[in-house]
């Protein structure tokens, strides 16, 4: 019996390789070549499944080259790759990692909080510049975590992760704002409040997005937003590129309309915006908020599962665009 094909499109852990193998024919990118659309597109022929990481854009042009496609699982919780309009009248069930990354992105935002906040990327250039030598009163002062306000934006999972880093452990007093309000048990789980988005502008001392990208989240921080925020107060941004705008950041930034800011996301990633490289109060890191060795290896295995799941077994285990299973079964 022939065996179905999936193309796997960026380098993997081995062993997960194997488990598809043990299912799939499978073609993997193993050397890790950054392959052009149109190669993916390509290579994707004829294949009944694809195993992306998230950066990979999948839209109506590559469906309609590849007929023979019926899944595409993503190692990310972000799925803004992903046309899931496009994916859905062609049959394509998308599918993503969510859960298995939330503490470790948690942990990361709530580090990069904190480098941003006591000036740690600044610092560390100016030693390794070798220019220490004696320090004034103010010496690389920054802002105290311990005690202040922390805002979030964008209340899901990762975002309370954050709340309960922030008030169990720093005495924080966490104002947040969402599409919708908490039910009362996960408000009072993360001694959380629910405010305004200018509310919680105007008083968060660090202010942390966790919320997902889409058209309507594009720029929702930007210059306006910006000139709400305290002089005094830290942006962190581990959701995604495109929900700050990154040329007005950098002139708030520039400007000291804000004291600082640490990114994991970029508009336009991998390239970042040549005025945020040019200001030294920010703290900039290449998307690596879920990289651990244990975490990206639990979300290569969800995405494998999810592909096993649904092209083996009938039964995705975290599917974006359920329509697609129930035209399949013949319920719609």
């Amino acid at each position: 019996m022939n065996r179905q094909s999936i193309l796997v499109t960026r380098e993997i852990f081995p062993e997960v390789l194997d488990k598809l193998r043990t299912h799939f024919s499978v073609e993997a990118n193993q050397e890790d070549v950054a392959w052009s659309l149109e190669q993916i597109c390509e290579r994707a022929k004829g294949k009944a499944g694809l195993l992306t990481s998230g950066g990979e854009r999948i839209d109506a042009g590559l469906l309609e080259q590849c007929p023979d496609l019926k899944i595409v699982a993503n190692t990310a919780v972000g799925f803004n790759n992903f046309d899931l309009d496009a994916m859905t009248a062609c049959g394509v069930l998308g599918t993503n990692a969510p859960d298995v990354l939330t503490e470790t992105t948690a942990d990361f935002g709530f580090a990069l909080l904190m480098a941003t906040a006591r000036r740690i990327g600044e610092s560390e250039q100016y030693i390794r510049a070798g220019k220490w030598s004696r320090g004034r009163i103010d010496f690389f002062a920054g802002s105290d975590v311990h005690g202040s306000t922390l805002g979030i934006l964008g209340m899901g999972r990762i975002g309370q992760a954050i709340a309960k880093r922030g008030a169990h452990g720093f005495g924080m007093k966490v104002l947040y704002n969402n599409r919708s309000q908490l039910e009362s048990h996960l408000e009072q789980a993360c001694s959380a409040s629910f405010v305004s988005k200018e509310k919680l502008l105007r008083e968060a001392d660090h202010l942390v997005l966790v919320l997902p990208y889409s058209a309507q989240a594009h720029h929702c921080i930007g210059e306006a937003e910006l000139s709400l925020m305290k002089p005094t107060a830290n942006l962190i941004n581990i959701a995604r590129g495109g929900v700050v705008d990154d040329a007005a950041l950098a002139h708030a930034l520039r400007e000291k309309k804000i004291a600082a800011a640490g990114l994991d996301v970029f508009e336009g990633e991998p390239s970042v915006h040549p005025d945020l490289l040019a200001v030294p109060n920010i703290v900039l890191t290449p998307h690596i908020a879920s990289a651990t060795i244990r975490t990206r290896k639990a979300m290569a295995h969800l995405a494998a599962d999810n592909l096993i799941g649904y092209l083996v077994q009938g039964k995705p285990l975290t599917p974006l665009n359920p329509q697609v299973l129930q035209r399949c079964s013949g319920n719609d």
